[in-house]
């Protein structure tokens, strides 16, 4: 998901978003301490996207300041 479908979203789906990628990357890190994970670029592709996430909701948050 590219940054420009994440500024189209609501703060609220990007939160769901957010929560989403966690339980992923905590999954991920699991399978990987059991000896399970298979595709391990997946777990830096989780954390970048999350790290997305958490950029586009602070420059909503800091828009909507600025606005008041």
């Amino acid at each position: 998901m590219d940054a420009n479908e994440l500024r189209e979203k609501t703060p609220d789906q990007l939160r769901d978003e957010l929560a989403n990628l966690k339980k992923e990357a905590f999954n991920l890190r699991f399978q990987q301490a059991t000896g399970q994970l298979e595709n391990t670029a997946r777990m830096r592709v989780v954390r970048r996207e999350a790290a997305r996430v958490k950029t586009i909701l602070n420059q909503k948050a800091a828009a909507a300041a600025a606005e008041a």
